[in-house]
């Protein structure tokens, strides 16, 4: 649990898009107010991954693929083919109103931090959002108590943290049961006389394997069905299939398909 009124304390981690996180306190941030961007997600544009929790996997999945990156196989959307691009956020920082929109990036400028002198998570805020200014059209505190605004943040983040844990036992259990697979990504592009081109991998990363999953005991995948875990398993597989669109999209916006890095 956070507290707003925490005092100065050592903060651990580095978090995407966070420029300069404090901890949140009346005493240094009581006249500061939320306004409206001009470019409100403009924050998010250059970045091709966001963290994933596993509840939003089906949702995510209508959207781009929702694979698992490095060795701690963390779950993330992938938004573009090249590591400093989001092709769902446009030139005005408005993002994709069809697409849906992490959790991770809903939260900002608001999150938890580990207060490890302490042993507890402090609610920050990063001081270097653009929409962050003294005298904020939607205030932070109200007096000398957190405004209904960040108590929802708060409560959101206290969500998100639940969720966070959630998808940890999550990854744990696939890795238990031995579910992942080294997966590529490939294109293959068409030559000016309509012929096919070499195949490009795009990128590589962990997938749950089909294989693997078809041969678990009837037993474990009914438990799994049970605890819900296979609905996410299969909008996770589903979602692979978003990779074409992603090559769509880069295409339309005139750029060439880049190979992308290993997962």
């Amino acid at each position: 649990m956070s507290d707003t009124q925490a005092p100065e304390s050592p903060i651990s981690g580095n978090v995407l898009f966070y420029s300069q996180p404090e901890p949140l306190n009346m005493e240094r941030h009581g006249k500061l107010g939320v306004n409206q961007a001009e470019k409100p997600y403009a924050f998010v544009a250059g970045t091709n991954t966001v963290p994933l929790t596993v509840t939003e996997f089906s949702p995510a999945a209508l959207s781009f693929p929702v694979v698992f990156l490095g060795e701690p196989k963390s779950p993330v959307a992938i938004m573009a083919l090249r590591q400093d691009q989001n092709l769902f956020v446009d030139e005005a920082g408005q993002y994709l109103s069809s697409a849906y929109l992490p959790a991770f990036v809903r939260r900002y400028p608001f999150v938890f931090a580990n207060d490890e002198e302490n042993k507890r998570m402090v609610l920050c805020i990063d001081r270097g959002a653009p929409f962050i200014a003294e005298g904020g059209q939607v205030p932070l505190f109200d007096g000398d108590k957190p405004s209904a605004f960040t108590e929802q943040a708060m409560q959101f983040c206290n969500d998100f943290e639940m969720e966070r844990q959630r998808t940890t036992r999550f990854v744990a259990m696939l890795e238990e049961l031995d579910l992942f697979e080294i997966k590529e990504a490939t294109y293959t592009p068409r030559n000016p006389d309509g012929s096919p081109g070499p195949v490009q991998k795009l990128a590589q990363y962990y997938a749950v394997s089909e294989d693997k999953l078809k041969a678990l005991p009837a037993e474990k995948l009914a438990e799994l069905r049970d605890n819900g875990a296979l609905g996410q398993i299969y909008a996770h597989l589903v979602s692979l299939l978003g990779w074409d669109r992603l090559v769509a999209m880069t295409l339309d916006r005139a750029g060439p398909v880049p190979a992308a890095a290993n997962a």
